[in-house]
């Protein structure tokens, strides 16, 4: 079990994001295996989605790296239902991929995962300290690269990657502590960690 001393749970405005658990996988199964989510994930998600995929996923994967220091993995449940996970976000301690992120289709179009991006983007820099983040995005994956913009980040180079749906250009996002700490003092800090 993942020690949440070193995972704390954050909160913003709507969401609570908790520490992943291997109990979120059963809600994970019912609600993560759709195209519309899966299509421009990264091609390490098997598809057609195994009816273990979840379980695996946080068993195997996610709660190991957690431990290890290496992954911090959260469930999205918004405040007014805290029992419904909505989504997952993570953040990874990889050259050019720190942050990835899904969400139900039901909550898609109403700034819930750019509320989560600010709250784990502010981890990343004033928690764990780390001097860039770094997010690939597809290029045909316009939702995913409006939160990137709204954050304030750049492209900072052009690669080809794998995909659940095959190959894509894909845009390498970044910014570092110093512009995020910058734009946060300037924007007024939304999240907070418990």
């Amino acid at each position: 079990m993942v020690n949440e001393t070193l995972i704390p749970t954050l909160e913003t405005r709507r969401l609570v994001l908790q520490p992943l658990q291997l109990a979120d996988a059963e809600q994970t199964q019912l609600l993560f295996p759709h195209w519309e989510i899966v299509r421009y994930l990264n091609k390490a998600v098997p598809w057609p989605y195994p009816a273990d995929g979840a379980y695996r996923n946080i068993h195997d994967s996610a709660l190991p790296a957690m431990d290890r220091g290496e992954e911090w993995h959260w469930s999205l449940r918004l405040k007014t239902s805290p029992t419904q996970l909505i989504g997952r976000i993570s953040l990874h301690a990889k050259p050019d991929e720190n942050r990835g992120f899904w969400l139900g289709l039901p909550w898609h179009g109403k700034g819930l995962m750019s509320e989560a991006c600010d709250a784990v983007t502010d981890y990343w820099f004033n928690v764990l300290k780390f001097p860039v983040l770094r997010a690939p995005k597809a290029i045909v994956n316009t939702g995913s690269r409006r939160i990137s913009q709204k954050q304030g980040m750049r492209v900072i180079a052009t690669v080809e990657q794998e995909f659940v749906s095959g190959r894509f250009l894909t845009e390498i996002w970044e910014i570092t502590a110093e512009e995020w700490l910058a734009r946060r003092r300037d924007l007024g800090n939304k999240s907070s960690v418990r």
